[in-house]
C-alpha cells in the first residue's frame, strides 16, 4: 500500500500557497510535513484530502484516487472542531455517523478511546466545559474512531502540558506500531526527530527539503561542535578555522569546515594543558536544519 502526492498546486489570485508538491508514503509509519506559518501546509493537507479543490496534481492511495468518503482517513485539524453546546458523547456518535458506522459498532470504539485518552469522565460534558487540552484528546478520540488506515495529525501536540503530550505519544506510537499512515505536521522540531524518518519541508509553498532525515544529515556531516573547558580556547579555535556560532553557560558553539579541524582542536587543547570538559561534535538538528532553509524569511498564517 501506498499514499502518493503528484504535482499539486494551487493559487489564490496572484498568490501562490503551493506550488508543485510531490511525495510519497510506501510504507507504514510517520511521514513528517514541515514549513513555516503560511508555508502552505495547510492548503496542502486540505487538498490531499479532498477538501479544497486543486489546481493540477493528483493523489492517489492503492493506485487509485484517494476518496475520503469511501476510504477510512482520520483527520486531526490544527483548527478545532467541535461544537461547543453539545455533550461530547452525542458528538461522537455523529462523527461515527459521517463514517458510515452503527452506533452499535461506534459505542466499544468510543469506551475504548475514552479510557485510552483520559478523558471518560467527560462524556456527558458540553465542549465548551473542557479545558482545552481535553477538547484536543476528544478530537484525537474522533479522529481515530474508525480505525483508519491513514491518519493526518496537524500540531497534535500544540498546547498539551507535558503529561498530556507524553499520552499523545504514546497513541501515535501505537497507531504507528499497527502499520498506519500517519502524516504529521508539527512546529515541535525535537518530536518529528523522535518520530519520522522521511520527510517535506516547505517554504512559501515551495519543497525546499525533502527525504530521509537520517541520510539528509548524513550528507552534511557532523558539522557542529560544542565546546567548554577551564580556560580560554577561541585562539586556538580561530587558528583551526572554526566559525564561532554563540557562547552559553553550556558552552561555546562553532561551525567547522570538517572534522579533521575539529580533531586539531580538540589536539592542541589537550597539548596546551587545557581541561576539556565537553566536546561534542554532532550532525545538524532538524532545527538547525529547518532555520537555515526558512529563517529570515517567515510569512504569518
Amino acid at each position: 500500500m501506498s499514499l502518493v502526492v503528484e504535482h499539486l498546486s494551487k493559487k489564490f489570485g496572484e498568490k501562490v500557497a503551493v506550488e508543485d508538491l510531490s511525495f510519497e508514503i510506501t510504507k507504514p509509519g510517520v511521514f513528517a510535513f514541515l514549513g513555516t506559518n503560511g508555508a502552505g501546509k495547510s492548503t496542502s493537507i486540505r487538498m490531499i484530502l479532498g477538501m479544497l479543490s486543486r489546481d493540477s496534481g493528483t493523489v492517489t492511495w492503492n493506485g487509485a484516487p484517494l476518496d475520503i468518503m469511501k476510504e477510512q482517513v482520520g483527520y486531526l485539524s490544527e483548527e478545532r472542531g467541535l461544537y461547543p453546546k453539545y455533550n461530547i458523547i452525542e458528538q461522537m456518535f455523529y462523527f461515527a455517523s459521517i463514517k458510515g458506522m452503527k452506533k452499535k459498532e461506534a459505542a466499544p470504539a468510543i469506551d475504548y478511546l475514552f479510557s485510552r485518552l483520559r478523558i471518560d469522565e467527560y462524556r456527558k460534558m458540553r465542549a465548551e466545559q473542557l479545558s482545552k487540552g481535553n477538547q484536543q484528546k476528544v478530537q484525537l478520540a474522533a479522529a481515530l474512531l474508525c480505525n483508519p488506515q491513514i491518519i493526518i495529525l496537524d500540531e497534535p501536540l500544540s498546547g498539551l502540558d507535558p503529561v498530556n503530550a507524553d499520552l499523545f505519544k504514546s497513541v501515535i506510537r501505537e497507531e504507528r506500531d499497527s502499520g498506519k499512515y500517519i502524516i504529521m505536521s508539527s512546529h515541535q522540531m525535537e518530536t518529528i526527530e523522535e518520530f519520522c524518518e522521511d520527510l517535506v519541508l516547505l517554504h512559501r509553498g515551495k519543497v525546499v527539503m525533502q527525504g530521509n532525515l537520517n541520510d539528509i544529515k548524513r550528507e552534511r556531516g557532523r558539522e557542529n561542535l560544542t565546546v567548554k573547558a577551564d580556560k580560554p580556547f577561541m585562539e586556538i579555535a580561530e587558528r583551526c578555522g572554526l566559525t564561532l556560532v554563540e557562547e552559553t553557560p553550556n558552552g561555546s558553539s562553532f561551525k567547522v569546515r570538517s572534522e579533521e579541524d575539529a580533531g586539531k582542536m580538540l589536539k592542541e587543547m589537550i597539548d596546551s594543558g587545557i581541561n576539556v570538559i565537553k566536546f561534542d561534535l554532532r550532525e545538524p538538528s532538524l532545527h538547525e536544519l529547518f532555520v537555515e532553509k526558512c529563517g529570515g524569511d517567515v510569512n504569518e498564517d
